[in-house]
């Protein structure tokens, strides 16, 4: 078995970055249900995304050239009715190949989220405990409106039979969230 603390730092197989990787993985995965232009897929970036998946889209353009240049989508240019052009990006054979191997590969990343109470439990010596239990205090309170949020999603996407896929995105969330509550509590009881 291999040292999971390489697992966590390697690069992927594409020589890019997991957050480069997993924008790529969205843009293409989005261009599968067909073409769009650049606004449409940061406006779905955002709307969607975004939304479940912590990931934030900043420029969409450069990642759609050079996914461009490595042949992995095409681009069309389209005159719109006001006479101005539109770029409309399709995925090729060879991005919808490379899609479904960054799928698979990232069910397999084993990232480790970075959660910044990490950091500052790093430094815990250095800080004021009531201060320290006061924010806690508030953290727990942040994190159980987020739980609560989540689960009303959850139980909206089941009313709506909408989208399975998004329903265990929600459900992965909630437990992520259910540990953080967890392990605040512990750290409220314990550590001081």
């Amino acid at each position: 078995m291999r040292d999971p603390e390489v697992i966590l730092r390697r690069k992927t197989a594409f020589g890019t970055s997991t957050i480069s990787m997993i924008q790529d993985l969205i843009i293409l995965g989005l261009l599968m249900d067909g073409p769009k232009h650049g606004y449409q897929i940061k406006k779905l970036i955002r709307e969607i995304a975004a939304k479940y998946a912590s990931i934030e889209s900043t420029s969409i353009y450069y990642p759609l050239r050079r996914m461009q240049k490595e042949g992995l989508l095409s681009e069309k240019h389209i005159k719109t009715k006001k006479h101005h052009e539109k770029f409309v990006y399709h995925i090729t054979q060879k991005g919808r190949a490379a899609f479904k191997k960054m799928l698979y590969k990232n069910f397999l990343m084993l990232e480790r989220p970075f959660i910044n109470t990490d950091v500052s439990l790093y430094f815990l010596k250095y800080t004021d405990k009531n201060m320290v239990e006061k924010r806690l205090c508030q953290r727990m309170n942040w994190l159980k409106r987020i739980e609560n949020w989540l689960i009303k999603t959850e139980e909206d996407l089941e009313k709506n039979r909408r989208k399975h896929s998004l329903a265990l995105i929600i459900r992965h969330n909630i437990e992520l969230i259910k540990t953080e509550i967890k392990f605040s509590r512990y750290l409220i009881k314990c550590a001081f």
